[in-house]
């Protein structure tokens, strides 16, 4: 995360960040979504974040797919970099653009429909490829742009508004994370503010795949009795593994934590985060536990949420890569074309 920022001095009354922006600058477009949605809530957090850790709003790229959680890249950080990609093509795109300039922070938004049908497979190679990106799936259970019916995410035996009784399994997007590669996977409620913030904190300052599974209730069309991905059954259903508290690099870390009952991992930039164990004595850092973690909670008809799994020090697509400090983007055509020498040795160590 670059700090090159100056600060700039705050003006008299003005509330800034660390690198002088006020939380105007991390706003984007007025939301076009239904009153209510959680995406918008999401869509708050992630202001929050950005502003709250001092990220310079044109230092990210924002990418998105197509349908209704692929429109908030809209609403947030206006001068940020971004692209509305093809309907469950974002994975590509953003490979691509974090490849080109290692030195942006990805944010790719997608929805249940998005990653779980048409892009399966795109998201499924994303995740093997352990690539620096946040990428959040605004899960709602249902195709909210296209009048509601069922998405790859909606859980069996659960019902549509019109009493239409879902008789296929869900697709479990976080188990499936954890079992491809990503490095950090979790999952949140975007009615639970502290948590998804501080799950969001942590994301953005983990360098690899961070995946969050947001339930995320749509209130025209899956917000009803019978719904599994309703507020009240995600509030009734709703399984936290710990309270999660995020400690950037650049504040005091003399936080003060009973050692008996939290779970400390550090990031590679120097963050941390603070899991206080409430129901369990549960260890994020231990992938088949994570597993076994969402199928014991999934055949109970719960949501566990909070930090899933993490994988702090595994190495990230772009260095796997061996690929230079400098974005590729701003290589010159000397940077990169070689030269008759170069070329008569290659050459010759074929022969």
């Amino acid at each position: 995360m670059s700090t090159e920022t100056p600060v700039q001095p705050p003006a008299p009354g003005k509330k800034v960040n660390r690198i002088g922006l006020e939380p105007a600058a991390y706003r984007g477009g007025k939301t076009t979504l239904c009153a209510g949605c959680g995406h918008n809530a999401i869509t708050e957090r992630l202001i929050e974040s950005f502003y709250e850790l001092g990220i310079e709003p044109t230092q990210v790229v924002k990418l998105s797919g197509i349908g209704c959680s692929s429109k908030a890249p809209a609403y947030f950080l206006n001068a940020a970099h971004g692209f509305n990609s093809v309907h469950g093509r974002m994975p590509s795109v953003a490979t691509g653009a974090v490849v080109s300039n290692r030195t942006l922070i990805a944010v790719g938004v997608s929805g249940d429909g998005d990653t779980g049908a048409i892009g399966i497979g795109q998201f499924v190679h994303l995740m093997r490829r352990n690539l620096p990106i946040v990428y959040i799936i605004e899960d709602n259970g249902c195709y909210g742009l296209t009048k509601g019916q069922f998405s790859p995410t909606a859980d069996l035996g659960s019902t549509l508004k019109s009493g239409v009784v879902n008789d296929l399994p869900p697709i479990d997007t976080c188990a499936l994370a954890i079992e491809l590669g990503a490095s950090f996977v979790a999952r949140s409620f975007s009615g639970d503010p502290k948590q998804l913030k501080a799950i969001l904190k942590a994301a953005i300052s983990h360098r690899g795949t961070s995946m969050i599974d947001v339930i995320s209730p749509c209130v025209t069309f899956n917000d009803h009795e019978g719904s599994t991905k309703s507020y009240s059954y995600v509030k009734d259903h709703d399984e936290p593994l710990a309270d999660v508290s995020f400690v950037p690099y650049f504040e005091d870390i003399a936080v003060e934590y009973d050692p008996g009952s939290t779970q400390e991992v550090r990031l590679h930039n120097g963050s941390r985060i603070m899991l206080s164990k409430l129901a369990e004595d549960y260890q994020p850092t231990d992938k088949m536990s994570a597993l076994r973690l969402l199928h014991e909670t999934t055949s109970r008809g719960e949501y566990a949420t909070g930090v899933i799994y993490i994988e702090p020090d595994k190495q990230d697509f772009v260095d796997m890569l061996g690929i230079v400090d400098e974005p590729l983007s701003m290589l010159t055509e000397a940077q990169t074309r070689p030269g008759k020498a170069v070329l008569d040795e290659l050459m010759q160590s074929f022969g």
